[in-house]
């Protein structure tokens, strides 16, 4: 969404700015005056040349103090007073973002006359001075003047940014201008910084490289005020991410740094359009095509971890459902299940629901004997510092980073979470419940525990382009606070609507439009991530926003089911081709790490199921009556 500043008119009377500029051409020496004294001595060009060159992991370059002190307080303060902010969220994202300002040009006389110094750091960053003096540090060639890519970023605690590599379109150098509070220094354990990723090299036995992300970053850049970050746009090499803004322990603490708020003022430079000194006909097209073969340099699928490792059942297993679970499978079963779900009428019920919607949600799946066992464990590995090490970790980081688990050979029997991958979710006698549950043939599965690390892990969207299976993620989160106990009264609470400047209503969950004033609003709860989401692929091939990942705002209504981070919880869902998953960053202020096992079985339809139902159930569609949550005649009673 395209936002504008204020657009009140005020002095409508006077002389335009707009007008101004027009008539106007500013010559290279008084650009300079935008700058620090002495930025552009032939010296100091010398020494960033240098920096950069020498730059690890990849080329990049940190000024500080770039422009001057006093324009940068001027145009912090038109930020703060004029300038509205958008929530976004995505997989990878939480920001609140301004439009986009190369749209300055078109507010009308009034709005645009608020926003002078705004306008003059613009025209400054852009001019051929400074773009000469990038482009010779960077040796990137030469950068469009007239394409301007840049718009006003705020963090405040729980917000960040993923790691990718800015390789969209035409973009060639990336930078960021950071407007953090000039009088209370930005400290480093408030986090917010710029990452960068190494990359690893692997070869083939047929000599074939292929690139790809480190899970870990090697260079951490904290935000200052007036800092410049900047580097060209590598395909398959700039990857990098924004650290989460902390949240501060109190709020006496958080008054105290001023809200922790990182503004910053981020965008791209381009390659040279048509009429632009340096434009070559094609070589944006070819920039491009270039762009998407060295990202996929290689086979870098192979080095995707965890790699999918179905089992194929010799014999498929049918939902008899005349037949039911014989005496030995609940004798099985009841050891692992809530006896009130092994019951027939029960059973039907949840095929009955499944059938009609394509998904389910079944509270206090596992019996309270092992599911007692099963926190005893989790709580203990949450408080090892040693215990990570025994988990491998997802990467590339540009697609997911969570530490996981397969099923092992060997089962270690005082290992709950191993006799859950290793006998209970792969028996026979699950496989016969799942496919009476849903009513679908069983032809494979595959099983995966997994664990989130707060401040560290998450999935981003990925899509499924086979048949349609079954997936369930079987929530084992022991902690509180992830929003499945409080989703029912939310949902009537988030209903509040507030008028936004456009006219438009906007929910005000903890969501409102924002400016630069963030740090005088109140502090709310923050949404701490973890929640699993199934959304509607994106259909669009251009999207207006280059900084949005093809998903989108998970308020939406793409969004098919979703499910929080919950303890003792089982989702079914019927996947089908073409619909996203992901699972969102957990922040560093959740209570404790996400713990699931997830699960996909390849399945069979009858030919008469599904036809004029929806795939999958919309949030708006769900109700508590669609979410299972223990029976009458079920020895549990757990209510986490």
């Amino acid at each position: 969404m395209k936002r504008k500043a204020d657009t009140e008119a005020n002095g409508q009377n006077g002389k335009s700015i707009l007008k101004k500029r027009a008539k106007t051409i500013v010559s290279d020496e008084e650009i300079q005056k935008s700058f620090r004294n002495g930025l552009f001595d032939k010296d100091v060009l010398g020494k960033y040349t240098k920096e950069y060159a020498d730059s690890e992991p990849y080329k990049h370059s940190v000024i500080n103090s770039l422009i001057d002190d006093d324009l940068l307080r001027t145009v912090r303060n038109e930020i703060r007073e004029n300038v509205h902010f958008t929530p976004k969220e995505t997989d990878i994202y939480k920001i609140h973002q301004s439009g986009d300002l190369a749209n300055l040009d078109g507010l009308d006389d009034g709005a645009l006359e608020k926003l002078p110094s705004l306008l003059k750091l613009r025209d400054a960053m852009y001019s051929s001075a400074f773009r000469n003096y990038v482009s010779a540090i960077t040796g990137s060639g030469e950068l469009s003047g007239r394409k301007t890519d840049m718009a006003i970023n705020v963090y405040i605690p729980g917000c960040h940014l993923l790691c990718h590599d800015d390789v969209i379109g035409s973009r060639r150098v990336s930078y960021i201008l950071y407007l953090t509070d000039p009088d209370v220094p930005w400290k480093e354990e408030w986090g917010g910084a710029l990452r960068l990723f190494p990359t690893e090299t692997f070869e083939d036995e047929k000599g074939e490289k292929t690139v790809t992300p480190s899970p870990e970053v090697s260079k951490v850049i904290p935000p200052a005020w007036n800092q410049l970050s900047f580097f060209a746009v590598q395909p398959g090499q700039s990857f990098h991410d924004v650290e989460e803004v902390y949240h501060a322990e109190t709020k006496e603490q958080l008054e105290k740094d001023r809200g922790r708020i990182r503004m910053a003022i981020s965008g791209w430079y381009h390659i040279p359009q048509i009429g632009e000194e340096g434009y070559v006909e094609g070589e944006e097209e070819k920039w491009g095509t270039n762009s998407s073969l060295q990202q996929l340099q290689g086979n870098p699928d192979r080095y995707d971890f965890p790699k999918s490792t179905p089992v194929i059942l010799e014999s498929p297993v049918e939902p008899h459902i005349e037949e039911g679970l014989d005496p030995a499978e609940c004798d099985f079963l009841i050891k692992y299940m809530a006896p009130g779900y092994l019951v027939p009428d029960t059973l039907e019920q949840v095929a009955e629901q499944f059938v009609e919607i394509f998904s389910v949600t079944l509270d206090g799946l596992l019996s309270d004997k092992f599911s007692a066992r099963v926190r005893e464990y989790i709580e203990a590995q949450e408080a090892s510092l040693e215990a990570e090490r025994s988990w491998d970790i997802a990467k590339p980081p540009h697609k997911h980073r969570f530490l996981y688990r397969h099923p092992s050979e060997t089962l270690d029997e005082s290992n709950p979470l191993h006799e859950l991958l290793d006998v209970f979710l792969p028996s026979a006698q699950f496989r016969k419940w799942l496919a009476l549950a849903t009513k679908c043939t069983l032809q494979s599965y595959e099983l995966l525990g997994r664990r989130f690390r707060r401040g560290q892990d998450y999935a981003l969207a990925t899509s499924h382009d086979g048949e349609p299976r079954l997936e369930i993620s079987l929530g084992l989160t022991p902690t509180p606070g992830w929003g499945a106990e409080e989703a029912a009264e939310s949902e009537e609470d988030d209903t509040d609507e507030d008028e936004s400047t456009n006219g438009t209503k906007e929910k005000t969950n903890g969501k409102s439009k924002t400016n630069g004033k963030q740090e005088e609003e109140e502090p709310q709860e923050d949404d701490v991530g973890g929640h699993e989401v199934y959304m509607a692929g994106d259909d669009e091939e251009d999207n207006e926003d280059a900084a949005i990942y093809k998903t989108s705002d998970a308020d939406e209504d793409n969004v098919l089911f979703a499910m929080p981070a919950s303890w003792n919880t089982m989702s079914i869902v019927l996947r089908d081709s073409g619909a996203l998953k992901f699972v969102k960053y957990v922040s560093r202020n959740a209570k404790g790490d996400r713990w699931d096992v997830s699960g996909s079985f390849g399945v069979v339809l009858d030919e008469d199921e599904g036809e004029g139902e929806e795939e999958m159930v919309t949030l708006e569609e769900s109700s508590d009556d669609e979410v299972f949550r223990g029976f009458p005649d079920s020895e549990d009673s757990d209510s986490d």
